[in-house]
């Protein structure tokens, strides 16, 4: 395998002083390093047959935080358009917890904010429909809004109407045009996926009724700083928030944040609750005063919290690499299970190829049969662990911990065992 290393940013990735990269939200400079991962492929990408004996690119996974607004950011080395491809493999109805968590999310909003079937909600990077499947069962007109042909594809087959596009302030006045305003737009971990995140919020005030409501749930820059979660450190990945910076990046634009719930999934999460600040109407509730709070008392406005995280980084690397030597040495065969970004940052970063992983599986029947990027472990369907029956499965997902023990208990009928590999490595 030959690999391509690319060294220069896209030229989408806008302004830059004397070489120095410029924050896409306040256009400060960016002169301090959250973390750096070395180089990596696309990771929401995987090997077919026929191009395993073809090179791959790889691009930096240099992390930068602003000290102006605390946005942690990663330049665009590559554009969004080749990232969200036609061919994009993730499809977020493979996981059961996570169309569990969509369908609560609904009923939630409807007897909250009392959505009738006069009601129109809009999902900005609607995916495969798993969230919208459910806004459409209760009677509720709604729309779509995803790039990747793939998944789109998926919602429309479910019956699910579903523009295959970017979003933007453009596309928002479009669907104004056509549609009318929405009662609430949703978006799930996508605030992270945007390059021109000032064109998306935008687009979201455009589009929301005067007294309509925004919700955005995104993993917490706070949790992945204290959970040393640096594998979800990736190229698709433009941005990582916490709530000072998102409160900010809302407020330039015309949105209020009035609402705040911290999350368990995909390691701690939080979902803001938006609303037009000059007629939303609604108060703002203590809870986003606290969160604030907690976050500047953890020095979240502080470059020294951010200065810190490449040494925690580097001890983890170290952690898990001294266990499967030492596993290896033993004599013991161990699998991954799944096939996610998270695990191919986790693998890249790490150097695991098949010297330490057999093989891995996953759910996606679009990766069974190819190989991780980088890395080039093969991807076998979850039967492959039942019959090979290894003696440590490294979960790839850990977010999914829980949901992926259940499923492949009887790996405990053999003596084998789980490894999570985050914040630190654990077996059990």
């Amino acid at each position: 395998m030959s690999r391509t290393a690319i060294t220069e940013p896209s030229s989408n990735i806008g302004p830059s002083v004397a070489g120095t990269p410029v924050c896409r939200f306040c256009d400060s400079s960016l002169r301090h390093t959250f973390v750096d991962l070395g180089m990596s492929p696309l990771c929401q990408t995987q090997i077919s047959p026929e191009h395993l004996d073809k090179g791959e690119s790889f691009y930096p996974l240099h992390v930068y935080v602003c000290d102006q607004c605390w946005l942690v950011q990663l330049q665009e080395y590559v554009a969004a358009d080749v990232i969200f491809s036609r061919d994009y493999p993730y499809f977020s109805s493979y996981s059961d917890s996570w169309v569990a968590h969509a369908g609560r999310y609904v009923e939630h909003m409807v007897n909250d904010f009392r959505l009738s079937p006069k009601s129109f909600v809009v999902e900005l990077a609607s995916n495969d429909g798993y969230l919208l499947q459910h806004v459409q069962r209760a009677g509720i007109r709604c729309l779509g809004i995803e790039p990747t042909a793939s998944t789109a594809a998926a919602a429309v087959a479910r019956g699910i109407p579903t523009l295959q596009q970017f979003f933007g302030l453009e596309l928002a006045r479009r669907v104004v045009a056509e549609s009318g305003h929405a009662d609430v737009v949703a978006g799930n971990n996508v605030l992270a996926h945007v390059p021109n995140l000032n064109d998306f919020v935008a687009g979201i005030a455009a589009l929301l009724k005067p007294d309509g409501v925004g919700t955005f749930e995104f993993p917490h820059l706070l949790r992945l700083i204290e959970h040393n979660q640096f594998d979800t450190i990736y190229h698709e990945h433009f941005s990582y928030f916490s709530l000072v910076t998102v409160r900010a990046v809302f407020a330039r634009h015309g949105l209020q944040v009035f609402y705040v719930r911290e999350l368990p999934t995909h390691g701690g999460s939080i979902r803001v609750y938006v609303q037009h600040t000059a007629t939303g109407g609604r108060p703002v509730d203590a809870r986003v005063a606290k969160l604030l709070a907690t976050e500047v008392a953890a020095g979240m406005t502080d470059l020294a919290l951010y200065g810190r995280f490449q040494e925690r980084v580097h001890d983890t690397k170290r952690q898990l690499l001294s266990f499967l030597i030492g596993a290896r040495n033993a004599g013991k065969r161990v699998a991954g299970y799944g096939a996610p970004g998270k695990g191919n940052t986790l693998l890249n970063y790490c150097g695991i190829g098949t010297d330490f992983l057999d093989f891995t599986v996953d759910r996606n029947p679009a990766k069974q049969g190819t190989w991780t990027p980088g890395t080039r472990i093969p991807i076998l369907a979850p039967e492959a662990i039942l019959e090979r029956r290894p003696d440590y499965v490294l979960i790839l997902p850990w977010n999914l911990r829980n949901e992926i023990v259940q499923s492949m208990s009887a790996v405990r009928g053999w003596g084998g065992k789980f490894v999570i590999p985050i914040p630190t490595v654990e077996v059990v």
